[in-house]
């Protein structure tokens, strides 16, 4: 019960200098895409990783070939979804979603707030972080696809029009 003996001892660190080695180099190929902030997928199959990678170190039955084509499937499909998103707007919306405004144009968007679930204690906090003691100063706070909430300070109508095209809430206003 607390000592396998020195084959399973060997087999775990055999396999997991490999599976770790391997799993390095794949997601240095797969690019910085993959270890930059993480969306709700992203965050998925990186958990999948993680189980993938402690059943093959730790299940006797999983041999190191299947643990190394799990994983290699893993990250093509996660590559694969990531090419889609940045190609195809069906597949972005449908994939990751698309930023919601909680707070636009003066008023709290109390319908956006409920569907996403977010208070106002915590615009108000991302509000404050930003230095800002005023909504006044404020044009949008926006829940973005990554969870983060980001404070768009007034300014230009003009200026803000491009970073708030994509984001549900926002009136779009043709430009002149």
């Amino acid at each position: 019960m607390f000592f396998g003996g020195w084959e399973d001892i060997g087999r775990i660190l055999s396999t997991g200098v490999i599976s770790y080695v391997l799993l390095i180099v794949c997601l240095r190929i797969s690019g910085k895409r993959s270890l930059s902030k993480m969306n709700m997928f992203d965050f998925v199959v990186t958990i999948a990783l993680g189980s993938v990678l402690a059943t093959t170190l730790l299940d006797k039955k999983t041999s190191l070939a299947s643990g190394i084509s799990a994983l290699g499937l893993l990250l093509l499909l996660q590559f694969l979804v990531s090419w889609m998103t940045v190609r195809w707007k069906t597949a972005r919306n449908l994939i990751k979603g698309s930023p919601e405004a909680l707070y636009a144009h003066g008023a709290f968007r109390e319908e956006a707030m409920r569907k996403t679930r977010v208070h106002r204690t915590e615009i108000l906090q991302s509000v404050r972080e930003q230095g800002i003691a005023s909504l006044e100063q404020v044009e949008a706070v926006i829940l973005e696809t990554n969870g983060d909430l980001s404070v768009v300070k007034k300014g230009r109508q003009e200026d803000m029009a491009e970073a708030l095209t994509d984001v549900n809430g926002i009136q779009k206003t043709p430009a002149r």
